[in-house]
């Protein structure tokens, strides 16, 4: 918890520094970019692998909760004893289905194979299977990995400014733009305006991670916000698709198609029960997982957002995180999460710098990165990604300012708990010097 004192009517916050990197592209990696497509494959089939362990086990384990086998000494609890076993086999199927969609991801990279058709068909099959139109996405993401934090180019969790949000105009006379302080009464309008209960600082995480990518799909919510009302990844006429890439729009939607009509006749087949505790549930957590990993990747306190004129690759490049995803859970939970994702998380801020990077390098390419970022004083390791993290970062990234080159999120009581500072160019050889950037 930042610091926060109280004096003449005001409240003011202790401001973290966050440095503004100031590289240039060659100045990052240079590495590790060698792709292996058999490799790569034999990712797809241990995932594959692991899927039918589990569902194998599930099944033989399912059939001997009953009197026969255990002895329970009550019948609601066989049936307790069921719904657990299924709710284990749903959690770690998506896990490792999140892992699976990792590998598709990475074909839309083209770092799965040094062939453009293996990537491309591969992803399509895999990103097909999990309800994803493949080249939609993969043509929106390419263009967030191109403009990442970028106010009024990057395709996705981009923040909600003041106006926005429809909150009382910027008053200079009672808060400070930066986010350092803040008059008492400013402060409980802004508080009324955003101030959360703890059931509704609950609902809004959880209904984002059940509904939030459907929904960006379908509406592009928590996407960019200059896109017309009804754009989607399933027009291919839609403004974020240029007219080249029409017929990829339709091949992807074939596969979202094919997907739809094999859970419809998996329904008809085996029914919705069947269907509903062996892949949709399943597939509400990769959703979940996926809205998790990605939310928490570039929304926080401490991660810079900008407009035009100070943005630069590298910048939007360095404007995400590394977390550890469920390291929350403990170090067990921690490493689970990790192997079954194939890091996608751990490894975040290297993929951003060189995207073509497969995942088995990553954890090479994210050590090497690391230590240059250091030498400048730059830590981009957030907190572990977890449900408990989810709920902090909600509260604390409100919105962003109207004005301002460099901004970070406030919280609802109008307060921002980190300030940018940029490097010195004139700064003596003896040491690495830091300037205020004025927001």
């Amino acid at each position: 918890m930042a610091k926060l004192t109280h004096a003449d009517g005001r409240t003011f916050v202790e401001q973290t520094p966050v440095i503004i990197p100031d590289f240039s592209v060659k100045d990052l990696l240079a590495h590790c970019h060698k792709r292996s497509t058999l490799r790569s494959m034999s990712y797809v089939v241990w995932d594959f692998f692991l899927l039918a362990v589990i569902y194998k086990s599930t099944i033989f384990l399912d059939a001997r909760i009953t009197p026969e086998y255990i002895n329970l000494p009550h019948p609601f609890l066989y049936t307790f004893a069921t719904f657990a076993l299924w709710a284990v086999y749903s959690f770690a199927t998506g896990l490792v289905a999140t892992g699976v969609w990792v590998l598709a991801h990475e074909c839309g990279h083209q770092a799965f194979s040094d062939s453009k058709i293996i990537n491309n068909t591969i992803g399509w099959i895999l990103h097909s299977a999990l309800g994803v139109p493949y080249h939609s996405w993969r043509i929106t993401h390419a263009r967030h990995h191109a403009s990442t934090a970028h106010m009024t180019q990057d395709e996705v969790f981009v923040p909600k400014t003041r106006s926005e949000r429809r909150l009382p105009e910027f008053d200079p006379a009672k808060e400070d733009l930066g986010g350092a302080s803040i008059s008492n009464d400013a402060m409980s309008e802004l508080w009324e305006a955003l101030g959360d209960t703890p059931i509704g600082a609950v609902f809004g995480p959880a209904s984002y991670l059940l509904g939030g990518w459907v929904m960006y799909l379908v509406t592009n919510a928590s996407g960019q916000r200059r896109y017309p009302a009804g754009s989607n990844h399933f027009n291919p006429n839609a403004v974020m698709f240029s007219p080249h890439h029409y017929g990829q729009i339709i091949v992807s939607d074939i596969g979202i198609l094919i997907w739809f009509c094999a859970v419809i006749a998996s329904i008809y087949h085996f029914g919705i029960f069947e269907v509903f505790r062996t892949y949709i549930v399943t597939y509400l957590w990769v959703n979940h997982w996926l809205v998790l990993i990605t939310f928490l990747q570039h929304t926080d306190p401490t991660v810079p957002h900008y407009r035009a004129a100070e943005f630069t690759f590298p910048r939007g490049a360095l404007a995400t995180l590394d977390r550890q995803l469920l390291g929350d859970c403990g170090k067990i939970m921690g490493w689970i999460g990790a192997c079954t994702t194939h890091g996608i998380s751990e490894t975040h801020v290297a993929h951003h710098v060189a995207s073509r990077i497969p995942h088995y390098h990553a954890w090479e390419a994210t050590d090497a990165l690391r230590k240059r970022l250091a030498q400048s004083g730059i830590k981009l390791q957030g907190r572990p990604g977890g449900w408990a993290e989810m709920y902090r970062v909600f509260k604390e990234c409100k919105f962003v300012e109207d004005e301002g080159d460099i901004v970070f999120y406030k919280n609802a009581q109008g307060l921002a708990v980190t300030r940018p500072v940029l490097p010195d160019n004139n700064a003596s050889d003896s040491g690495i010097e830091m300037v205020d950037k004025e927001t």
